[in-house]
């Protein structure tokens, strides 16, 4: 389903004609495996469990067929869609209000914490038919009695593993329970634990179909996905070079830690990059400011961390950096589903250090996928790519404004100085592209570089060049000899009189009177063990 061959337009399924003119108008045309297969499913009115990650069109999947089954003629509420966070929830109804364009009369609202509930009572009493919601408010608006559900034909649970894994469980089975047993029920995971899965045959019809899309299927098909093995040290130049080289529109960088996040934002601003971070620590109009500013395109870089990025969905993400490798192999298919959504190809770079490449090989072998090693810029490269950008806006401030005043005051200056226009222009150049850079040196982690190599510690000690060990023992044809520089036998002469007298029996009779009394009986004591067993 996941090859081009098999791609399935929006054309041909069943699906009203005005939802496929505005999804064509959003650039659309074939659908996603999950859509491809969950789609007709909805259509026909059956309960779905559908496994897939972030990044697989899971809101078209569920969103066309609940906006598709609404009456317009009928104000009451029809439809609740669950999603564990603020964010996830203003992304799907926004999503799913542009798929009901020219579906007129059908009203999507999105409900949240930390939104004046006030707003929400009086949007709601205003004839909504579709709710998006996360747990805890539609809970409460139920409580109030602000949320009817006794004419719901539809509820979807999306991302159900995080809900539960939020604390959401008993606000769900609430909710489930208190609409009418006869609706449609569709539910979306990433994963499907234990607790899942007795939602599903609880709350849902025995017939529910179940529809499964492998990391594979979402990985591969889309994603260019490259690795490169580097020093933590070179960390950061390493991405900025990448950033430079490839300049993609809009980028997402992924750090394990808030720390990082602050740390890597503060720095890539300093370098003149237009970044903002996002993390838990963040109050919530902190976070929508930011997701604003990105979403708009006054910031083209959001640095990250998994939770923080959970239910964020933004489209025309060009490129994915790992600049830490994910604690949690599954975090992978997540970060790198941000990006070649739609059909449309993204890349994703991932920054390896040391012993990190033996999780990138896990990660290979879990996710069915294979992430190309690749080599980092050379400086060459990279000073011309900038070159190449500073003469193409210079050839766009030619063309588009002008520069008749400027090219006079040049003029005049060139006459009254000994350098050619030539040697101002190369000047001018050098002003924006910087300083001088030069190749990073990449040393590789493997079995070779973790031999015991000459003049590199091992742990028991360090050679020196010409294989002698820094005590003065040698390490190489000494007869295993190591004490002191070999030239002084006493010590070793001294080993060989004790082995002498030990074969007379003497060593062992006086070991016998001085030993200890808190070790005597050891013998007998491991004898009647022995026994025991």
């Amino acid at each position: 389903m996941s090859s081009t061959e098999n791609q399935i337009s929006y054309k041909e399924s069943a699906i009203d004609e005005r939802i496929i003119r505005a999804v064509e108008e959003m650039g659309f045309e074939n659908m996603t495996p999950i859509q491809a297969q969950a789609i007709p499913v909805m259509l026909e009115g059956k309960d779905i469990i559908g496994q897939a990650q972030t990044g697989t069109g899971k809101t078209a999947a569920f969103g066309i067929p609940v906006i598709q089954s609404i009456d317009v003629n009928n104000k009451a509420l029809q439809a609740i869609v669950l999603c564990p966070t603020r964010e996830l929830a203003i992304q799907a109804a926004e999503e799913m209000r542009r798929f009901a364009k020219y579906m007129h009369g059908v009203k999507v609202l999105p409900i949240y914490g930390g939104q004046d509930i006030s707003r929400q009572i009086r949007a709601l009493s205003g004839g909504t038919q579709i709710v998006v919601g996360t747990p805890g408010r539609v809970m409460d608006h139920m409580r109030r009695h602000t949320i009817k559900t006794g004419q719901i034909k539809v509820i979807v649970l999306d991302e159900a593993d995080e809900m539960l894994n939020m604390g959401f469980r008993e606000d769900i089975e609430t909710i489930l329970k208190d609409v009418p047993q006869e609706r449609q029920t569709a539910l979306f995971s990433a994963t499907m634990p234990k607790p899942i899965l007795e939602i599903t045959r609880e709350y849902q019809k025995a017939d529910a179909e179940y529809l499964k899309m492998t990391p594979k299927e979402v990985t591969i098909p889309l994603v260019k996905q490259a690795y490169y093995q580097i020093q933590r040290k070179d960390k950061e130049e390493v991405l900025c070079r990448l950033m430079d080289y490839y300049h993609p529109k809009r980028s997402l960088i992924f750090c394990n830690t808030k720390r990082m996040v602050d740390e890597l934002t503060e720095h890539l601003k300093d370098r003149g990059y237009q970044a903002e971070g996002l993390h838990g620590d963040l109050s919530q109009n902190q976070r929508d400011t930011v997701m604003n500013l990105f979403r708009s395109g006054r910031t083209d870089i959001l640095i990250a961390t998994d939770v923080a990025a959970r239910g964020i969905d933004v489209d025309n993400v060009e490129a994915v950096f790992n600049y830490d490798i994910p604690e949690d192999i599954e975090y992978y298919v997540h970060r790198i589903g941000r990006t070649g959504r739609a059909g449309k190809t993204g890349r994703s770079f991932t920054l390896v250090v040391g012993r990190e490449i033996f999780k990138l090989r896990d990660i290979e072998r879990i996710c069915h996928t294979t992430i190309k090693e690749k080599n980092i810029p050379s400086a060459a490269d990279i000073t011309s790519v900038k070159a190449e950008k500073v003469l193409n806006e210079a050839l766009e401030v030619m063309q588009n404004k002008k520069i008749d005043k400027t090219v006079e005051f040049l003029e005049n200056k060139l006459a009254e100085s000994e350098y050619t226009a030539l040697e101002f222009a190369a000047a001018f150049m050098k002003m924006k592209m910087g300083d001088d850079i030069k190749d990073i040196k990449i040393e590789k982690y493997g079995p070779k570089e973790r031999s015991f190599r000459k003049g590199k510690s091992t742990g028991l000690g360090v050679r020196r060049e010409d294989g002698r060990r820094r005590d003065g023992g040698k390490r190489y044809n000494d007869g295993g000899k190591r004490y002191g520089d070999n030239k002084d036998k006493s010590r070793n002469k001294g080993f060989n009189e004790k082995r002498r007298t030990d074969k007379d029996g003497e060593k062992r009779i006086r070991k016998d009177k001085e030993t200890p009394e808190i070790f005597k009986g050891r013998d007998k004591n491991r004898k009647s063990r022995k026994e025991a067993i």
